[in-house]
Formats: C-alpha cells, structure tokens, sequence
C-alpha cells in the first residue's frame, strides 16, 4: 500500500497544512517517524512544502542515542533536506521536575520542536502517531480513568498550546499546531511501506522495556484483547473517532454554560454563580468544575475523578462556607449565591454577603429595615410555641431565633470595632476575638469590616449575622419571647426557600 495518497487526503480533510508551508517534523528515526518524512518529502514539490526535519537526544540510551541522532542528521543530508539535533538531559529534568522520565522526556521534545519551528518559520509540527499508537492511547486512558476527553485519543489537529507541559517554557508555541498526518495507518502498514522503499529505520530498545506502562500495555495487553477480538485495534480508532466528535458536540455545550455561570476572575481565584450552576445537568456541573480547575492549573494534566465527585457534592448541598479540597492544591468554597475556586482557604468575595453602608443601623421591630448591598433585614417578635418545628437544624444561615430579652428592645446592627469579643454558640460561655473567628472562618478580609453585627442594647454581640449566635442570646427553656431575624437580598429568596423551590 502507497501511503503518499492516505497521507496527502489527510492533509486535505483535517486541514493539516497549507501548500507552500514551513513545517517541522519530528523524527527519532525509528520506523513511525522515517516513514512520515519520506512520505512528506515525496509530497513537497506538489505541495511547495519547506520541511525541516528536528531530532532530539534524550540521553537516556547513551551509544545507541548518539546514533539514533546521526542516522537522522546523514538521512535528512541525504535527502536534501535542513535539520536540526540536540541533546537533553531528560533524567536531569525529570529529577527536578518531579515528573517521570516519560513526561520529562515528553515536555523536553515539545517544547524543543516549538522552539525548532520558530527558528524555522514554521506553524506545523508533524508527528508520527499512527493508528496503533491511537488504540494503545485510548485503552491507556481508560485504564487510567478518564472522561471523553481522554477516551477520544489524540487528535489528528492540536493547538501545541493544549499540551500544558508547556506553560512558560515555550513562547513560540502559542501560534503552532502539532498535526498526526498517520493517525489512521495501522504500524503494519508502516512497516510494510518502509520495506517497499529500502527505508532501514533505526531500532530503540526501549520500547521493548516492559517496565513501562505502555509497554506493558503494546506488548501483553493489546495482544491478549486480539485473541477475544482480532480487530480491538480498529475498534479503539473507531471508538475514538465517534467520542472525539462527541466531545466537540458537548464541548460546545460546556462554554455556553461556563458564559452562564461565570462572573469573574480575581487575585484569589474564580467566582461562579451557585444558583445557575446548581440548575445545570450534572453533566454540565463537571465540565464546568473541571474547566474552573484547568484554568487555575494550566499545567494539571490529569484531575482526579475522587476529588470532583467529592466536590460535586459539596457545591450541590453545602451552606455558605462549606469547603471541598480538588487537586494541585485548590479548593472550592461554597458562599451564599455563588462558590468560588481558588487556592486552599480562598476567600469568598465580599459582594456575596450582606455590607452594611454606615457604622450602625438601628432596625425596625417589627418590621423591615433596608441595610444597603441589595440586603434587607426583617425583624418580628414570637412566642416560643411559635417557632418551627426545625428550628434547631436551622438550614438557612441568614435566619436566626434569638432571646429577645436578651437582646433587649434596642437590637442594630453595626461594623466590627478593634477588640470585639463574642461568645460563639456551642463553645460552652467561652469568649473568642470577633477577628480570630473570621480568620478561622476564612471570611474575605475585604468583607470584614462591613459585616453586620446584630448588637443588644448594651452594644454587645449577639449575632454575627449569617455565621454564630451569641450563647448569651441563644434560645433557652427559660426564654419568653423570641426575636426572629431574617436576612435577604431585596427581591430574592433566602437559602432555604431557593433549596425548597430547587
């Protein structure tokens, strides 16, 4: 089989290159790679291409690496054709990176190829995945665990930009795209189209190494699957070929709802609109979880399934404050109409909680009384038989059951002032710092000092509002009446009612 016509086709369908180009192509000079500059170089006069053949020396094979790099820079001489070798010290940069020698070694050709087409003009890299690495990809990542985006496989078009390996290291690959021209050949038809032509590619031990996940996975798994189904391997292309288009499909479905729910991006970190989002199909909620991760972690490759089920959860029925730790040291917390993902203990912004406008306001009891922000207060006076049947469990932050006589006929609320002491409720008369109680609270600092305090007669806290009741003012068998208080944005319903009609 001629792969001129299968390769050219490819080139057309995906867009791939345009006639007269610059591209690089990657070589290793192993039978993948040389089978695709031979092929491109039998197309370049019909399509004006200038190629660039690149090779990078991992240094991790010492003799047969050396030669690996100069059958590449003879056979690319040879042909006629420019190139371009070099040496990395792959073990070196897997040692300070912390990343295994196969993502070292995967970071360090990227982002040499990317500077390589820069040097060159060019924006396509091209690389020689064929049909067989296609089915090992996709089956490694279910193995692994992974959604439709890892199910689809590698793409046969990949802004280089995707690969977040490298964020920071090449600028150059901001306007690159790294193209698989033999995505849908299988290996054997590599091998056969490199004997038909006298090509003697070079041969890396290393791929026979079964220590090697992949290894593992090309030379026992793939052929134990081939004795249940001899074609396995044209059913994981296939297999790849439909979840990839159904990824776009969703993909687009996924920004529309990211536009919906997103408000903005801080210093500190994301914040989102909990209500839109608790209205998306769950389908929905993860894409947009997990793209909030992968914008504060461009270089995270793999989230982890555990860590944005747990946070799922959370988000979903969580009170204002209620944290979920997700990976690479973020986390997500949960406010009163939105959540925001940050770095662990991100705060949450202070437009989310009611800020009083001006040092104390006296409220109306009863009544209602306009506190600035878009919130409202509304005060009334019960009798204990009249409080609900729920009252302990209290689902709703924003409401609280006090002592009335406790609080005394006065009730305001008013800012923090230096020295604020309270007695939060369950903690048995023992006394806390107001400023102690935010900072274990993680409450935003910009929100502090315009919180409301709902203060007593005497100027004492007995509510810091929407988070502890003072135990001073706290409903007792001894209590008489009782003060209720209700917090709200004007025109909008308290956490509990939208959880009701949720």
């Amino acid at each position: 089989m001629d792969l001129l016509p299968v390769v050219e086709a490819a080139l057309r369908r995906h867009r791939m290159a345009a006639p007269g180009e610059a591209m690089v192509v990657g070589v290793s000079g192993g039978p993948d790679s040389l089978c695709l500059l031979h092929v491109l170089h039998r197309l370049a006069p019909a399509w004006s291409l200038r190629l660039h053949a690149a090779h990078l020396n991992h240094g991790l094979r010492g003799d047969e690496a050396d030669a690996d790099a100069d059958f590449v820079a003879a056979t690319a001489a040879a042909w006629g054709l420019p190139y371009t070798v070099e040496r990395a010290d792959v073990a070196a940069l897997a040692a300070a990176s912390g990343a295994s020698l196969e993502e070292a070694a995967r970071h360090a050709r990227y982002a040499f190829l990317a500077r390589v087409a820069g040097r060159v003009g060019a924006h396509a890299i091209a690389v020689g995945h064929t049909g067989d690495d296609q089915a090992e990809t996709v089956l490694l990542h279910f193995l692994r665990g992974s959604g439709l985006a890892g199910l689809r496989g590698m793409l046969p078009v990949t802004p280089l930009t995707d690969y977040r390996l490298l964020a920071g290291d090449a600028p150059e690959a901001a306007d690159l795209r790294l193209i698989r021209p033999l995505l849908d050949v299988p290996r054997a038809e590599v091998l056969a189209y490199c004997r038909a032509h006298g090509l003697q590619p070079r041969f890396d031990r290393s791929n026979e190494d079964t220590t090697f996940f992949r290894n593992r996975l090309r030379h026992q798994l793939l052929p134990l699957l081939e004795t249940y189904n001899p074609q396995v391997r044209r059913v994981l292309r296939h297999t790849a070929t439909v979840l990839a288009d159904d990824y776009a499909l969703l993909r687009g479905l996924a920004e529309a709802a990211w536009a919906e729910v997103f408000r903005e991006e801080t210093a500190d970190g994301l914040v989102l609109d909990l209500p839109r989002w608790r209205a998306l199909p769950t389908g929905l909620q993860r894409a947009v979880l997990r793209q909030a991760i992968g914008r504060r972690r461009r270089s995270l490759r793999n989230i982890n399934f555990v860590h944005v089920e747990r946070a799922l959860e959370v988000l979903r029925t969580g009170q204002a404050g209620a944290r979920a730790t997700l990976p690479a040291g973020l986390e997500a917390v949960v406010g009163y109409d939105c959540f925001v993902v940050g770095e662990a203990g991100v705060g949450l912004p202070a437009g989310d909680a009611p800020q009083l406008t001006e040092p104390r306001l006296p409220l109306a009891l009863p009544g209602v009384t306009g506190i600035g922000n878009g919130w409202q207060v509304e005060t009334a006076l019960l009798a204990p038989a009249d409080l609900p049947t729920d009252w302990r469990a209290n689902p709703d932050p924003w409401r609280a059951w006090l002592d009335a006589d406790a609080v005394g006929p006065g009730p305001a609320l008013r800012t923090r002032r230096p020295g604020d002491r309270f007695q939060p409720l369950g903690m048995a008369g023992h006394s806390k710092l107001l400023a102690e109680f935010f900072t274990n609270l993680k409450v935003s600092p910009s929100a502090r000092d315009r919180w409301p305090l709902l203060v007593n007669t005497a100027d004492e806290i007995a509510w810091v509002c929407g988070l502890r009741v003072d135990q001073r003012a706290a409903i007792t068998p001894a209590t008489q009446r009782v003060l209720q208080v209700v917090m709200r944005r004007v025109g909008g319903a308290t956490r509990n009612e939208e959880r009701a009609t949720g």
